[in-house]
């Protein structure tokens, strides 16, 4: 898109009208080309992409311009390598599926560029923002003092947690402060407390009383010792929904152990805290409304793009004690109305983007019956999937869904486990995943994405069945799995 520039132009890298239409319908023909491919696409089956790789780390920017559809084309190329993690049959890990409104909402958050670190820049924006993030706090159930923010991730979001449970019951004595996770605690949570300050030794990891969630007397036993010991107890961290089998840590109990000894009580929902908009999610989750804080991922159980992460504080003056700070040169910033917070004082992000607008342009467009309704399909359909393998005798089924994960084994070792994943798939439609629970190795199934339909999970359900039958017939009983 090459332009010259004229009189009274300020830049040559301002299209025309027309270059903008032109663009603008360049790329959505683009878009749609790849949402036609996350209906009806296949995950895996993709090639690599080395060669390519290898030449785009090769490649440098140009110094005369690319025409647009060479630069499309370069993206298509990129794109139809890898794995795609959108498509209907993404069954591993936390599927992110990703939603156009909220791609929308980035073009145009992104043209616009409004600074919403300080509300004062832009209240509007900000107030449309701290709407959405209102909502969020009343949805769990949390007083007026509470406060929302919107984060890079989950990872953000736990850090964002830890730093301010530390100030709030550590400050300045960090070298004595203890943080009790469970054994399927995300990693975020351990990477959170090191860079908080916390070595290994100070974070506790508690015993589980049936190899899934976190003991609440375990938790107690630990903060009584270190108590006794001179320690200072500073945070429990619960699950509300654990990567490995979604299962929901005893939120109730670690809140009544929390509060007992006067420490921070944190919820990780990055996985599960949106089932709380269904009526099974929020029996589920009953306890999440006694934290202190709360991480949430809209980029999973909301679908939206990548790089959406949520924390809800039950006392926003906690955020302010730990991340609020003075500059000079924002000294003309200091008109904004009190009840509109000034994100950059709340967290660590000075410059950031409008988040708000990607969770409220889809929230807006679709309405939260529309999310409910997909977040209840999940529900249904692991536990459909679930019903049918364990009707199965060659299939074991390790954990069932307690929100919309399961795992389970086929015949034979742990080696059978991983030639079963292979050959599940072989046909590259579905993808599932493997991690391990008391010393095995189990495959993993987890249904979150928007895309997966009945069809893609009946499909996922035969080839789990065709490849434990397959690893049945190789003798797998003998090596100690289930029999047939």
């Amino acid at each position: 898109m090459e332009r010259t520039q004229g009189t009274g132009q300020t830049s040559g890298l301002d299209p025309s009208p027309a270059e903008t239409s032109e663009l603008l319908a360049a790329a959505g023909e683009f878009v749609g080309t790849l949402m036609a491919a996350h209906r009806d696409g296949d995950v895996l089956g993709h090639p690599r992409g080395d060669d390519l790789a290898r030449q785009l780390l090769a490649a440098r920017p140009p110094a005369t311009p690319t025409p647009v559809e060479d630069a499309l084309a370069t993206i298509g190329s990129v794109l139809a390598t890898g794995a795609d993690n959108a498509a209907p049959g993404e069954l591993a890990y936390i599927p992110g599926s990703g939603l156009l409104a909220a791609a929308i909402a980035d073009l145009i958050g992104g043209v616009a560029n409004r600074y919403t670190g300080l509300s004062a820049f832009a209240p509007a924006a900000v107030a449309l923002e701290q709407g959405v993030l209102s909502w969020l706090t009343e949805l769990f159930g949390l007083p007026d003092t509470a406060q929302g923010l919107l984060l890079s991730g989950g990872s953000a979001a736990n850090l964002t947690a830890v730093v301010a449970a530390r100030d709030a019951h550590a400050s300045g004595d960090v070298g004595r402060a203890c943080l009790y996770v469970g054994q399927h605690a995300h990693a975020s949570v351990r990477k959170a407390a090191w860079i908080a300050g916390f070595t290994d030794a100070q974070v506790r990891v508690c015993a589980s009383a049936d190899g899934l969630r976190l003991d609440p007397e375990a938790v107690r036993i630990a903060i009584k010792q270190d108590l006794a010991d001179g320690l200072l107890p500073v945070a429990v961290v619960g699950a509300a929904g654990t990567t490995n089998t979604g299962s929901i840590d005893p939120l109730d109990e670690l809140a009544d152990v929390a509060r007992e000894y006067g420490v921070w009580f944190h919820v990780d929902a990055a996985y599960g805290g949106f089932f709380q908009l269904t009526e099974r999610g929020r029996q589920l989750l009953t306890g999440i409304e006694r934290a202190d804080s709360i991480t949430l991922d809209p980029h999973k159980s909301l679908f939206l793009p990548f790089g959406t992460g949520a924390l809800l504080v039950r006392d926003r003056a906690y955020l302010a004690a730990s991340f609020a700070g003075e500059a000079d040169y924002l000294r003309a910033a200091e008109e904004e109305p009190p009840a509109l917070p000034d994100f950059s004082a709340l967290g660590p992000e000075l410059t950031r983007e409008w988040r708000g607008l990607r969770l409220w342009l889809p929230l807006a467009l679709h309405g939260t019956d529309a999310f409910t309704t997909a977040l209840d399909r999940a529900l249904d359909l692991a536990r459909w999937a679930a019903a049918e393998l364990a009707a199965d005798d060659h299939v074991e089924v390790v954990s069932a869904p307690e929100l919309s994960i399961l795992t389970f084994r086929v015949p034979g070792d742990d080696a059978a486990q991983d030639r079963a994943l292979a050959r599940i798939h072989a046909d590259g439609h579905v993808r599932l995943s493997s991690t391990m629970l008391e010393g095995r190795v189990v495959l993993r199934l987890a249904v979150l994405s928007h895309r997966t339909s009945e069809d893609t999970l009946a499909r996922a359900v035969s080839a789990i069945r065709e490849a434990a039958h397959a690893a049945g017939a190789l003798g797998g009983a003998a090596d100690g799995g289930p029999t047939g």
